[in-house]
């Protein structure tokens, strides 16, 4: 079993700025791509930004340069730094992690974080 553990949410002014950060822990033998996601009230879930293992990034289009997605594979944990701010980034931001635990199988399972809320304020 994976567990991810997010932390660094909370409230901020309009054109400030937050950093996430998420712990991965567990059976862990190697970690494919890890992203962060996020869902405002009535809204679906959406990919914000994602990081390969080679550190491949990609960014939803409405917070391309303003965040910044990194990861640290020796520590197994990703960070969002989230600048410039807005009252639409104001969401539930979830970490997901696609992990490889058994290298026998070589099986990705799915994991993600119990999410942290991030709320912008105008």
């Amino acid at each position: 079993q994976v567990q991810l553990v997010e932390s660094g949410g909370g409230l901020v002014q309009a054109g400030g700025s937050l950093r996430l950060s998420c712990a991965a822990s567990g059976s862990i033998f190697s970690i494919k791509t890890m992203g962060w996601y996020r869902q405002a009230p009535g809204k679906q879930r959406e990919s914000v930004a994602t990081i390969t293992s080679s550190n491949s990034t990609n960014y939803l289009d409405s917070v391309k340069g303003r965040f910044t997605i990194s990861r640290d594979n020796a520590k197994n944990t990703v960070n969002l730094q989230m600048n410039s701010l807005n009252s639409e980034d104001t969401a539930v931001y979830y970490c997901k992690a696609l992990v490889v635990s058994d290298i026998g199988s070589g099986i990705v399972w799915q994991y993600w974080g119990q999410g942290t809320q991030v709320t912008v304020s105008s």
